[in-house]
């Protein structure tokens, strides 16, 4: 085969590798792990300070005292809006790598967060309006957009058989910018005060800059990877992008909801101070990011559509304890089911995402597509449709803040919510039972990685 050439294209603005294989495993071992993995680790960084901005007005409303005139409504809408924002950003940014290339987007995504961050840095203060504190929340969406760029950027980068262990590991990397920022917002509070939450944007601008200055050092552009609009096109059509959407929005969604809400919940129902819900929130969101790539080592191996299945059974048994939780007022019994809440939704999150291309691979199987001719067609279909599943399970974010906001508006508590989720699971489990898994019970045959068939068990 012919070698990976990098070269410097002027008019497109950086190193672009012109031939990549990463189904070839001769070529994966002499030189393509090691290009992957070296863009791996810094998309890994960008997406990781691309979180923590996405999710930072969860921790700024943990500063918005009294003073501020902001009541528990207004506080959930504002990280809703931020929700919002971000999933909307993820589909421009999905198609964005293709055409201007992985690593020149990266270097764009990465300095973009400088906006919201310095918007926030200069009105976070007492007597600023809600509608600017409204505004600036939306800024920080862009955060949610790298997401988007991110996977696309590093599905095309990995064969199929490590795509779990890889996609999981970046997108649990990025995840941890969510924890990592309400940890610094608690070292905040706990000794500078509630009063300081500018020196939590002092810390990130730097960080912002060093993510864009290693992008542009260290990662590639792939010439392979063009903007396809037939693709694109194509997924939109195909029923499974939208079936992945519905789960992605009980995994994903699910995470960075909860992720946003968790410190205003505790606040709000059961009466924690600031620095009492900064010292807790952190917790649910670290686990759930840690735990994203074994959802995807676990998926390579068993099957992505079967730990999904079982993750969200337990999903639904561990909001029944929430639920039983906030009936009682029990703050230990709620913690408990929370935090169990936040470990599904990282192996959920994993689990997920590897069966995207597990799915289009399969489906050129079942068309009769074979080698490299069917590896194509899953990386063309699952990279167009990557980033439209995560636009739509970000939403399931903006859903849940709404549904705590019309909870606690009308009932005080957010049981209600959590009522309405724990049947959504188990809407979600149904769903992937009956169309990945059904029919492989029922005796039909598997569509493994190297076998056509019917059914996506194997995904």
């Amino acid at each position: 085969m012919t070698a990976p050439t990098t070269t410097t294209d002027p008019r497109k603005g950086g190193r672009w590798i012109e031939q990549w294989d990463p189904e070839d495993e001769t070529f994966w071992r002499e030189r393509g792990e090691r290009i992957a993995r070296r863009n791996l680790v810094f998309s890994v960084l960008s997406e990781h300070i691309g979180f923590s901005i996405w999710t930072l007005w969860s921790v700024m409303v943990l500063f918005m005292g009294p003073e501020y005139g902001v009541d528990p409504a207004g506080k959930f809408f504002l990280i809703a809006t931020a929700t919002l924002v971000g999933a909307i950003a993820r589909v421009p940014y999905t198609f964005a790598v293709a055409r201007f290339g992985g690593r020149n987007w990266t270097v764009f995504s990465a300095l973009t967060l400088l906006l919201p961050t310095g918007a926030a840095y200069a009105v976070m203060e007492p007597g600023t309006s809600y509608t600017t504190f409204l505004a600036v929340a939306a800024l920080t969406g862009v955060g949610g957009g790298n997401f988007a760029s991110s996977m696309t950027n590093i599905n095309s980068f990995f064969p199929l058989r490590r795509k779990g262990w890889a996609l999981g590991l970046n997108a649990g990397g990025g995840n941890i910018g969510v924890p990592v920022v309400q940890l610094i917002g608690l070292l905040v509070i706990g000794t500078a005060g509630a009063a300081h939450p500018r020196i939590v944007l002092g810390v990130y601008i730097p960080l912002i800059v060093a993510a864009a200055v290693c992008a542009a050092l260290f990662m590639d552009n792939l010439g392979p990877v063009r903007n396809d609009t037939g693709a694109a096109g194509e997924a939109l059509r195909d029923r499974h992008t939208w079936i992945m959407s519905l789960l992605y929005i009980g995994t994903f969604g699910s995470f960075i909801g909860y992720s946003f809400a968790f410190g205003l919940v505790l606040q709000t129902q059961f009466g924690r101070t600031p620095l009492q819900a900064a010292s807790l929130t952190f917790i649910g969101p670290l686990l759930g990011s840690l735990v994203r790539p074994v959802g995807g080592r676990l998926a390579d191996r068993y099957g992505g559509a079967r730990i999904t299945l079982w993750n969200f059974a337990a999903m639904a048994l561990a909001t029944g304890v929430v639920v039983f939780a906030s009936v009682i007022e029990s703050l230990g019994v709620f913690l408990v089911g929370f935090v169990a809440l936040f470990l599904l939704t990282g192996v959920g999150n994993g689990s997920t995402y590897k069966m995207i291309p597990g799915i289009f691979r399969a489906k050129a199987l079942d068309r009769g597509m074979t080698g490299e001719a069917a590896d194509a067609y899953g990386r063309r279909l699952s990279g167009a449709s990557m980033g439209l599943i995560g636009a739509v399970g970000a939403l399931g974010g903006l859903a849940i803040n709404l549904a705590f906001r019309q909870s606690f508006q009308t009932a005080g508590t957010g049981t209600s919510a959590f009522v309405v989720f724990l049947f959504f699971y188990l809407g979600c489990f149904g769903l992937t039972w009956a169309v990945y898994l059904r029919r492989a019970h029922a005796g039909g045959p598997v569509a493994a990685e190297t076998e056509p068939g019917p059914s996506y068990a194997r995904v």
